[in-house]
């Protein structure tokens, strides 16, 4: 039963009704998603085109950058084009839509975190059996089995809001279709529905975290058998991995692990992890990798001496 009274599009209060506050936002916002598409594509090509970053790491790390992509662009270009709107709409289908593809890659990006720890923890502490555990197959089924786990989340988070009657207001005090201010419009009580989003995208997000937790504490403590280079090399690694879980995980559990009520604060977290944290993701792997390093200033070498001919 879809949208089965009379509203038919939203209206987005945005993230601040002052004009010129908003033309700032609009520079900022440009600047930022060009810098997220251009710095996740730029790893993606160079992982593609670079024999030395051939291992799973460097291929879940592709996939994680190609989803960041997708996940920006399902709410980015639409912040920046409103932001020079004075009417901020989206149908009823365009919400839905954004609210499907929002969750979808963002169930990827928390099953490719924890499979990416899961890489990590057979190099640290089963470094003999690696190229056996993680060869091409199983990473391909990882992958496959990362995009049917954000399906799924997704897919159970719309048929809940599918069958809610929506009568007025229509009014989302946000910049982008969510589960829980969507909710709040419904013409009928949510409370149930509201604890079934939270068991599946606050729960999810609380075990996948602390999944991933768990997994870095056994590396940890897998490290001190090992000699200083070696230690220092994993430490830098998984330094990287823990720095991107904590800035992805920590705002969403804050947002989903809750009521379905919505706090004030809750557009500056969405900031977080909507922009921010896709922009810093390639930001953190290249610098604190040497080989991601290495390769990007061979790719830039090439291209280069291509322009040059």
């Amino acid at each position: 039963m879809a949208n089965t009274y009379n509203v038919t599009e939203f209206i987005f209060l945005g993230l601040s009704p002052n004009q010129e506050v908003q033309r700032v936002c609009f520079v900022i916002f440009l600047l930022l998603y060009v810098a997220i598409v251009l710095g996740n594509s730029l790893i993606v090509l160079t992982v593609m085109t670079s024999r030395s970053l051939g291992s799973p790491m460097y291929f879940f790390l592709s996939y994680l950058s190609l989803v960041e992509i997708c996940y920006s662009s399902t709410i980015a270009p639409k912040l920046i084009s409103d932001l020079l709107s004075e009417r901020k709409t989206i149908s009823w289908w365009g919400c839905m839509t954004q609210l499907f593809f929002m969750h979808f890659f963002g169930g990827i990006e928390m099953f490719v975190l924890t499979v990416m720890a899961y890489d990590r923890y057979v190099a640290i502490c089963k470094p003999l059996n690696y190229t056996t555990i993680m060869n091409q197959q199983v990473c391909m089924v990882l992958v496959v089995m990362a995009w049917v786990g954000g399906f799924v989340h997704s897919f159970s988070q719309i048929l809940l809001i599918f069958q809610l009657p929506f009568c007025g207001p229509n009014v989302i005090d946000h910049y982008f279709c969510d589960v829980l201010p969507v909710i709040q419009l419904a013409c009928s009580d949510t409370f149930f529905i509201g604890l079934l989003i939270v068991a599946n995208g606050g729960t999810l997000s609380v075990i996948s975290f602390v999944v991933l937790l768990v997994s870095y504490v056994v590396i940890l403590l897998h490290l001190r058998t090992q000699s200083s280079e070696g230690r220092r090399k994993a430490l830098s690694t998984c330094g990287s991995h823990i720095t991107v879980v904590v800035l992805f995980f920590a705002p969403c559990v804050f947002i989903y692990l809750r009521p379905s009520t919505t706090l004030p604060v809750d557009k500056m977290v969405a900031v977080f992890y909507t922009v921010i944290t896709p922009l810093l993701n390639p930001v953190i792997y290249s610098l604190r990798n040497a080989e991601v390093k290495k390769a990007m200033k061979r790719l830039w070498t090439r291209t280069m001496k291509i322009d040059d001919k």
